[in-house]
């Protein structure tokens, strides 16, 4: 029935409550880069959103959010899923960069993809508490 409620069957995460705001407040830093990202990809500006990708996101990004201390209070999916999403951002940017010069968007918009996927797929499965 359309008009049943929704259960929410996503796991329950729970972090202390400073260092849940701080994820809080990194996820929602991640959903405006990817929007960034995707602002400067239209514009033809390949390269920011190339940096924007591996700076804000990418593998290089995991001393900005301190994402040793967060993954004390992870379970080992979610854990998998931010690795995963920080692997595919700095895909992401080798693509980009490598548009500049071939001119072939299409690994871009794969790149963003399978990125935006890893987002969707933990946030799908986990919830902070």
């Amino acid at each position: 029935d359309a008009a049943s409620p929704v259960t929410d069957q996503r796991q329950f995460v729970r972090f202390p409550d400073a260092l849940r705001d701080h994820t809080l407040a990194n996820m929602r830093d991640h959903l405006l880069a990817l929007q960034e990202i995707q602002l400067h990809l239209g514009m033809g500006h390949n390269d920011i959103a190339a940096k924007i990708a591996e700076s804000r996101l990418g593998m290089s990004s995991l001393g900005l959010h301190g994402a040793a201390e967060v993954a004390k209070y992870m379970p080992q999916g979610m854990q998998d899923a931010g690795t995963a999403m920080h692997r595919a951002a700095s895909r992401l940017a080798i693509a980009a960069q490598d548009a500049s010069v071939t001119g072939d968007s299409k690994p871009v918009f794969s790149g963003l993809a399978d990125l935006t996927a890893q987002c969707v797929g933990c946030h799908a499965g986990y919830r902070l508490q």
